[in-house]
């Protein structure tokens, strides 16, 4: 797969054009995404304007930005001022965005090309990208399996070379779990240290956007470009100055007690190749060391009743008269049961009732304030953890791709896909999912570090000195 910090090298150096590279790959999703369907949109005319605006600045001498010509796809919940955002939702089948998100205008400001929407589960809302509106995306590696969700549409297209670099949204393992199922890294950043701001909002203590790329040094030079402190964004913060790590030898990593072969936690195929890459990071001078992590036990539901309670309440906005889907209807309350019954999806309705319930009278503190209460006892663990470790390592995802159908009729089995990515967002971790090889199958399984608040460089130390080893 070609690098984007390739592609930006020889544009750069002026042995290829922005125009050239955007065309390859145009041709490259013309031949593949009629079967993958990756992408809801692509966009040709402003996409091409960019690249001729790359290599026109290239032709007049003027400086290029850190992603110059590279294509980048972003996630349909992503807004892009004058272009569709329906976040593969009927409701928003027609949104035209007024304006654009921040991380996607820092791409924009470093020269890239942005390449097109992606497909992803309705509102963000599924580990398969079988919930979206309007088509499911497919794993390149099986196009029998599913691509993994939230962000399945961005993973699949970078996992098949449509384009470099896609930008997905992470609330409970959306990039990282699709990333480790397509074959590609997945980067789910701090909470906080990219803006939010034009991201439309599922959960918003536990959103992030983050990146899929086919190396680690295209997801470190995502990272840098999209990542900023944004005064839109109450919850943005300027990124603190670390040390950078000087490499793996003697750093100290924690293996959870919980999440250990032989607990139930994984199939035996996930197993056995995360057991061969602690043995790779052993031989490149890590040092291991069991920890424990008691209440991620709880993390699942306790997840699902705040992101639910959340998205409860940011979906209300949705209501047929402000903006999107407007069903007609004789009464107000007409209008709102209407737009809502025949715009939302199966699985966002599902969602906003549990949410609705969690928060309502005489529930609130049985279910809504205990999620809190052990969202905090989650992020305790981790601190404790993290003042006897440098990093966690665990598998990203209990199993392989799994069939299309095989997890639809049970929400819970589907809900598990994400039991190892969850307890990062409810603790504001940051996330890093790698590709640990192949099953017998040929199906991609991946293994993911996380790191205390603020420390990806830590992360992408590790994965670079992994990528090298071999």
């Amino acid at each position: 797969m070609e690098k984007a910090t390739e592609i930006v090298s020889q544009i750069k150096g002026k042995k290829i054009t922005a125009v050239e590279v955007l065309n390859r790959y145009l041709r490259t999703i013309k031949e593949k995404d009629g079967e993958i369907r990756a992408f809801l949109e692509v966009f040709s005319e402003s996409a091409a304007a960019q690249a001729r605006a790359v290599d026109e600045k290239a032709a007049a001498g003027l400086p290029l930005g850190r992603l110059a010509g590279v294509p980048v796809a972003i996630k349909d919940n992503m807004l892009y001022k004058g272009h569709k955002a329906s976040c593969a939702s009927k409701i928003l089948e027609n949104y035209i965005s007024p304006y654009t998100a921040t991380a996607v205008q820092n791409l924009i400001d470093a020269d890239a090309v942005i390449i097109g929407r992606t497909n992803m589960d309705e509102f963000a809302m599924g580990s398969s990208t079988e919930n979206s509106a309007f088509r499911p995306t497919r794993n390149p590696a099986d196009t029998s399996r599913v691509p993994g969700g939230s962000s399945g549409g961005s993973a699949a297209a970078v996992a098949a070379g449509m384009c470099p670099l896609a930008l997905g949204s992470d609330t409970g393992g959306s990039v990282r779990q699709p990333a480790a199922f397509c074959g590609t890294y997945g980067l789910k950043p701090t909470y906080g240290s990219v803006s939010r701001y034009g991201l439309v909002a599922f959960a918003s203590s536990l959103d992030q956007i983050g990146v899929f790329a086919n190396s680690i040094e295209d997801t470190e030079l995502a990272f840098s470009v999209i990542s900023s402190h944004d005064p839109k964004d109450a919850t943005s913060v300027k990124y603190p100055e670390n040390k950078i790590p000087g490499g793996v030898k003697g750093l100290r990593i924690g293996l959870p007690k919980e999440y250990a072969a032989g607990s139930g936690a994984m199939d035996a195929e996930v197993a056995r190749l995360f057991g061969e890459t602690v043995q790779k990071l052993k031989e490149l001078g890590a040092v291991f060391a069991e920890i424990s992590l008691p209440h991620t036990r709880y993390a699942l539901p306790a997840y699902y009743i705040a992101a639910s309670s959340e998205a409860s309440s940011n979906l209300g906005r949705f209501d047929g008269i402000r903006y999107g889907l407007s069903a007609q209807g004789g009464t107000l309350a007409d209008v709102y049961k209407k737009t809502r019954g025949q715009g939302f999806g199966p699985e966002v309705k599902r969602r906003i009732m549990l949410g609705t319930y969690s928060l309502s009278a005489g529930y609130y503190d049985a279910y809504y304030l205990k999620a809190q209460k052990t969202r905090t006892l989650i992020k305790r663990d981790f601190d404790e953890a993290f003042g006897e470790v440098d990093v966690i390592f665990t598998p990203t995802t209990p199993s392989p791709a799994f069939r299309f159908g095989e997890k639809v009729s049970d929400p819970v089995a589907m809900y598990l896909s994400d039991i190892f990515t969850i307890p990062c967002n409810l603790a504001g971790l940051c996330g890093l999912s790698i590709p640990a090889g192949k099953s017998g199958k040929g199906l991609p399984i991946g293994a993911q570090f996380l790191a205390k608040p603020f420390n990806e460089a830590v992360m992408f130390k590790l994965g670079e000195e992994l990528a090298h080893a071999g």
